[in-house]
């Protein structure tokens, strides 16, 4: 029997690019060239953000570079598309939409009535396994604050954390009735509390059968993993199946800075390397308790998702087993969702959707972060590069 390292190659690009054709493959590469730069990236977003407010037009540039590469369309009907090409080829899709609507209670029912209207699409396609919100789209973030610092809340705000609350257990229950699990994202540490007892609730009330409804753990943080054991411990004894979807993380920056302004000892792991370990260490207690947990492994990292398919091996459990699912974001990571989907594993990519003006500041943090991740753009490109030399380009 071969080794897993033989038999899932991440550097088999003839996989991970075979659903680009020859001009979109010449235009992904160029695009990762400029994201390599981190001088580019630097400036880009302020650059943007001029451009829009003096009026230049760098909408249609956007829509041809970033936003086609990382996003899936304006609307959920025009996504499709992008849905069902990741479908045919093995991929399935976490819809993400990624509209940061105005902060107020207009701005928090709209945001709850597209998620609704996710959850109701993404039960009737079969090329969507997911739909991911932010409590953060749904409430005002200094409510949660304030909740986690221990203050009082006033009567108007207790009444807008009920409304909180009221959306979450709507958008969960509409998760089950339409069968499309939904993920919970994680926050910023200091609104992280209130979010975890919600959404412990929501899993208690939902999961009893089959996890609809996932919590996110960012492992970067240094107390992560000791809340990771809490949660398996706490759902044996409450009767449930713990969705948890495991992340490093994606608040680093602000994390520190807030730490060293507000003079308290930072969340942040030491190292990257501790990071790393805790991730790794969070994937093997899971798979030990596979029959009891449900988990997505949200990783561009190809030694911790070998891990897992390692310790899948080791414990006999199929490529489909459907308690485990890899995940990556739309663009990003090829060379591990498609080498992994064509063994068979449970594999899907999230796909933000929403107008291209609406959702330029994900894709900025898009480009940032992928900059951010050590060696990440430049590994793209490398593979990039090497697909380009394969089809002689």
């Amino acid at each position: 029997m071969h080794s897993t390292k033989e038999k899932i190659d991440f550097n088999n690009t003839a996989l991970a690019f075979q659903h680009y054709s020859d001009k979109e493959l010449k235009r992904l590469y160029r695009l990762f060239r400029l994201i390599d730069s981190p001088f580019l990236t630097r400036i880009g977003p302020g650059l943007v953000e001029k451009s829009l407010s003096w009026g230049l037009p760098v909408e249609p540039l956007l829509r041809k570079t970033l936003y086609e590469i990382f996003c899936g369309g304006p609307n959920l009907e025009a996504s499709l598309p992008t849905l069902n090409k990741l479908d045919s080829n093995g991929v399935k899709t976490i819809l993400d939409y990624s509209v940061e609507g105005e902060k107020n209670e207009r701005g928090f029912e709209t945001t709850f009535d597209e998620l609704y209207r996710s959850i109701e699409f993404g039960g009737r396609e079969k090329a969507v396994s997911f739909v991911a919100l932010k409590v953060s789209g749904l409430g005002d973030v200094d409510l949660l604050a304030k909740l986690q610092a221990g203050s009082q809340l006033t009567p108007s705000e207790q009444e807008a954390f009920q409304r909180i609350k009221k959306r979450l257990s709507t958008l969960c229950e509409a998760s089950v009735n339409h069968d499309l699990p939904v993920f919970i994202d994680a926050e910023e540490s200091w609104i992280q509390g209130p979010v975890d007892e919600m959404v412990e609730e929501l899993m208690a009330a939902y999961n009893t059968d089959k996890a609809y409804v996932y919590t996110t753990v960012q492992l970067y943080r240094h107390d992560r993993l000791a809340y990771l054991k809490k949660l398996l411990k706490g759902s044996e004894t409450r009767h449930y199946i713990p969705g948890i979807k495991l992340v490093r993380g994606a608040y680093l920056e602000k994390e520190n800075e807030r730490a060293e302004e507000w003079g308290y000892p930072t969340p942040i792991q030491p190292t990257k390397a501790a990071t790393d370990a805790d991730f790794n260490t969070a994937l093997e207690l899971c798979i030990q308790s596979i029959e009891q947990v449900a988990i997505c492994a949200g990783t561009h990292n190809e030694a911790s998702s070998m891990l897992l398919v390692e310790l899948m091996e080791k414990h006999g459990l199929a490529p489909n087993h459907t308690h485990i699912c890899f995940a990556q974001l739309l663009g990003m990571s090829n060379h591990i969702s498609f080498n992994l989907a064509a063994q068979g594993y449970r594999t899907a990519k999230y796909v933000p959707y929403g107008p291209v003006k609406a959702v330029i500041p994900y894709l900025m943090r898009r480009a940032n972060e992928n900059t951010a991740i050590a060696g990440q753009s430049s590994r793209e490109v490398e593979l990039l590069r090497k697909e380009v030399k394969r089809r002689r380009l």
